[in-house]
């Protein structure tokens, strides 16, 4: 029997590209969104002409525990929904947080097989849904920013990314920043995964899990200690996530304890290039960066290039 960490990542079905007048459907997968953030983004996903479905539980509240938007069948339930409707063309979650594993079980993926590809945008814990998507329905997603987080709706640059690479991907092809450097330089070819760290480590040995075999791998977090990315990516390479990976990019560490000396302590051994700060995830104005699509990493050159457009 082949063991998963022996198949090395390929590229997914790519979703169509979105036109103004398309169905986009809000979820909750993780934790309640403050409702004058829900509505700032909102107003900006109307702006770009976009026909805008807020699923029944995104405002849910939990009877327990607080940091999560209302129950998990009720949270899996809208996003089986919306991927399920005919007419949505993307999904976008409204923000992290925690709580994706929670009902990622819960999602009827045999059922979701026979639906068209569509577009998921979100970053932080929705890097479990991103691994699921990919590892159950083989479709590229998109690692960016969520409609109800301050990250999007103060940020132009980033709304603008976004933009571009839902409405016209083939423009955004070259991803670069003007702090990317190589902590390790040289070039490789793969397919980009990862996201967030801490659920990338916590996603380790579950049913939806891929491994890094042949991929460029997409690193980034927020808020933690120096001793905590230690341990995560320690844990990912003692228990094999690493091996076979082509590459390491490296995005924001928004209010972390300094991490890219931790990943070159860590990781700089591999043989890969390692590209420092290419500007995806907590930090301010982040990027939009595909997941699951053939990409060449240039770290010495600071940039990430698509093999082709995130959506078709």
């Amino acid at each position: 029997m082949t063991s998963p960490s022996s198949v090395p990542l390929s590229a997914g079905v790519r979703p169509p590209r979105l036109h103004e007048g398309d169905v986009v459907a809000l979820v909750a997968p993780s934790g309640p969104v403050p409702p004058e953030q829900l509505d700032a983004g909102l107003a900006i996903l109307h702006s770009w002409g976009l026909r805008v479905r807020v699923m029944p539980h995104v405002q849910d509240a939990h009877p327990v525990h607080t940091y999560l938007a209302g129950d998990d069948a009720a949270r899996a339930d809208d996003f089986c929904t919306a991927w399920a409707a005919p007419d949505v063309r993307a999904i976008v979650c409204v923000r992290g947080g925690y709580g994706s594993q929670r009902m990622a079980d819960l999602v009827d993926w045999s059922a979701l097989r026979s639906a068209e590809p569509t577009v998921l945008v979100g970053y932080s814990d929705i890097t479990a849904l991103h691994q699921a998507v990919a590892a159950q329905l083989g479709v590229v997603t998109l690692h960016g920013p969520m409609a109800g987080t301050r990250s999007f709706v103060h940020s132009p640059a980033a709304q603008e990314h976004l933009w571009t690479t839902l409405f016209a991907p083939e423009s955004v092809q070259v991803l670069s920043h003007p702090s990317a450097h190589a902590l390790v330089g040289g070039a490789a070819v793969g397919v980009t995964t990862g996201g967030c760290l801490s659920t990338l480590t916590t996603s380790v040995a579950t049913p939806s899990a891929l491994t890094a075999r042949g991929g460029l791998v997409l690193l980034e977090d927020v808020d933690e200690k120096a001793y905590r990315i230690d341990s995560y990516l320690t844990h990912l390479r003692r228990s094999g996530w690493f091996d076979g990976a082509a590459g390491i990019v490296l995005g924001s560490w928004a209010d972390c304890e300094p991490a890219e000396p931790v990943v070159a302590d860590i990781l700089g051994d591999l043989g890969v290039p390692i590209l420092g700060d290419l500007g995806f995830g907590h930090g301010d104005d982040p990027i939009t960066v595909p997941l699951g699509v053939l990409a060449e990493l240039d770290a010495d050159a600071g940039k990430l290039t698509l093999d082709q457009p995130a959506l078709a």
